[in-house]
């Protein structure tokens, strides 16, 4: 997955005084926070090709600390100069198992992703440019849950689809109401696009599941607000999927 800006990133390190150019690399995520941040301050956000920019967001190097230079997470204990392919990032120079539960939450995250592109593409082949772009409002918000768990940072509540939380759920439990049909009950006449929305659904219920256990593990600390954006996003998903069955 490519670099995230987010509007945390923004205000965390902004941009120096004066600036009306903010460049970042092409393949970057840019959060619409971070876009209406820049926005608001009157700063062009520019895309150019990658390693020419003088803006963006980096990755951190790890520094040479001899033995230490990698620890493991759960132990303290040095790991050398070299990551250890069984290892990877939990974040810095901590590593930790592949099987970690926090590592199998980012995967969770990642193939969600990747099946939330796929109904985009189906969204866009069906002529269906509303349902293509709600889904492009989930995918923000997931890659904005995964920026927050990589960066140990918490994640607000922003708005999603112009709703709120409480009118997230709202409409999620009054779709005859909000909608005008009755909860629909899924099957393959609905046709692909409808199918594939219904098991996004799942696959985010998945990940709140593995959320779930992975902030509950010995020595990690509770992250309510990624379970509730996540509780949340299953909602949404539902309402994109009831808005398409709506308009058959």
């Amino acid at each position: 997955m490519g670099k995230i800006i987010t509007e945390n990133d923004l205000r965390s390190h902004p941009p120096a005084p004066g600036t009306r150019r903010y460049e970042v690399e092409e393949g970057t995520f840019v959060a619409e926070s971070a876009r209406s941040w820049l926005e608001k301050r009157e700063i062009e956000l520019v895309m150019v090709p990658r390693g020419t920019t003088s803006g963006t967001m980096s990755r951190t190097p790890v520094p040479d600390r001899g033995n230490r230079t990698y620890l493991d997470a759960a132990t303290g204990l040095g790991l050398g100069r070299e990551k250890p392919e069984e290892m990877t990032h939990l974040r810095g120079n901590l590593l930790v198992k592949k099987t970690h539960p926090r590592i199998a939450f980012r995967g969770k995250l990642d193939s969600l992703e990747a099946a939330v592109l796929e109904a985009q593409a189906l969204a866009h082949r069906d002529n269906q440019p509303g349902i293509r772009d709600d889904l492009g409002e989930v995918l923000e918000h997931l890659r904005m849950v995964l920026g927050a768990e990589v960066k140990n940072e918490p994640l607000g509540e922003l708005p999603l689809m112009g709703m709120d939380q409480a009118q997230v759920r709202r409409v999620s439990h009054h779709v005859k109401e909000e909608l005008g049909i009755d909860h629909p009950i899924p099957s393959w006449e609905m046709g692909e696009l409808a199918l594939r929305l219904n098991t996004i659904r799942t696959q985010v219920r998945e990940a709140e599941l593995a959320a779930a256990a992975a902030f509950e593990a010995p020595g990690e600390a509770p992250r309510p607000d990624i379970i509730r954006e996540l509780n949340r996003l299953s909602s949404g998903v539902y309402i994109i999927f009831c808005r398409l069955i709506a308009s058959q």
